[in-house]
């Protein structure tokens, strides 16, 4: 049984790890990314945490949790970190096989935090685009959620109009 978008969100495990593969070590151990404090490493440790639910069980609060994935993901050399994803691109657990909806704007958003650290940039699939905008709209920064519904936000790829308001539009 295949979940809604769980063949996108595979597609795009596979996409981050060849990202991930063409970076130096020095990129990879401590190059910029979007996530403040974060190198591409420490970003791959918390996407492999999130496909686990009892990794925010066993930690009270969202930021302990997301250090607790990064800490161990540094406990890790590059090869023994990429092994794990490699059978994280490969078997997703149960939990992220089911809410790939939901999670694959996660990814997507942090596989470009990583480019636009780096300076890189990438064709995105259209899935992902609409991942990353719902995403985006709906679960960041509370400022932004309210900013966004105050206008009429009409994607240019075609996905669909979200608030009021004066229009605007953008990729």
């Amino acid at each position: 049984m295949r979940f809604p978008l769980e063949s996108e969100a595979r597609a795009e495990r596979a996409r981050l790890l060849e990202t991930l593969r063409s970076l130096t070590d020095d990129e990879f151990n401590g190059g910029p990314t979007l996530c403040t404090q974060w190198a591409p490493r420490d970003v791959l440790g918390h996407l492999i945490g999130v496909d686990s639910l009892s990794t925010y069980a066993r930690r009270p609060g969202i930021t302990a949790a997301n250090a607790g994935q990064v800490a161990r993901a540094r406990e890790l050399s590059r090869e023994q970190l990429m092994e794990r994803a490699e059978a994280w691109a490969a078997r997703p657990s149960a939990t992220g096989r089911i809410g790939a909806w939901f999670f694959i704007g996660d990814l997507s958003i942090h596989h470009q935090d990583i480019l636009r650290g780096l300076n890189r940039t990438r064709e995105v699939p259209p899935a992902v685009a609409a991942a990353i905008y719902r995403e985006g709209a709906f679960v960041y920064s509370p400022v932004i959620n309210r900013r966004i519904f105050r206008h009429r936000v009409i994607p240019a790829d075609g996905g669909r109009a979200l608030g009021r308001g004066r229009e605007v539009r953008g990729t």
